[in-house]
């Protein structure tokens, strides 16, 4: 769900769980600060060249039928692919996800942006 500009004011003026500040940058709603400001450094180390892409909110299916959606999967020149996820907390739930992501990827590098 895309919120309006009145309707993320309104959210970012509530007491949030996390104090994370929604945001948007190239029209892209992210949940919080830091991750806007990873999709600009990850923006512009593609168009530098440093890697060959990225993308937000991949989706992969751990054991469970748990659906985890980190924030970025990027691939660097040499074709190494990882995933990152921007955490400012890392919850109990995530710290199981993680743990499920490296026995079930362990091909795939998770990075936690901190």
């Amino acid at each position: 769900m895309r919120l309006t500009e009145e309707q993320l004011r309104k959210l970012n003026q509530s007491q949030r769980k996390y104090h994370n500040v929604f945001t948007i940058v190239d029209g892209i709603q992210f949940d919080s600060k830091a991750e806007a400001r990873r999709y600009q450094e990850l923006k512009l180390r593609e168009q530098c060249g440093s890697i060959m892409g990225f993308n937000r909110q991949p989706s992969f299916l751990l054991p469970g039928g748990i659906r985890y959606r980190p924030d970025f999967i990027v691939c660097d020149l040499a074709g190494q692919i990882w995933v990152e996820d921007v955490k400012g907390l890392e919850t109990q739930a995530f710290k199981l996800k993680q743990k499920l992501w490296r026995e079930t990827y362990p091909w795939m590098p998770l990075r936690i942006i901190k």
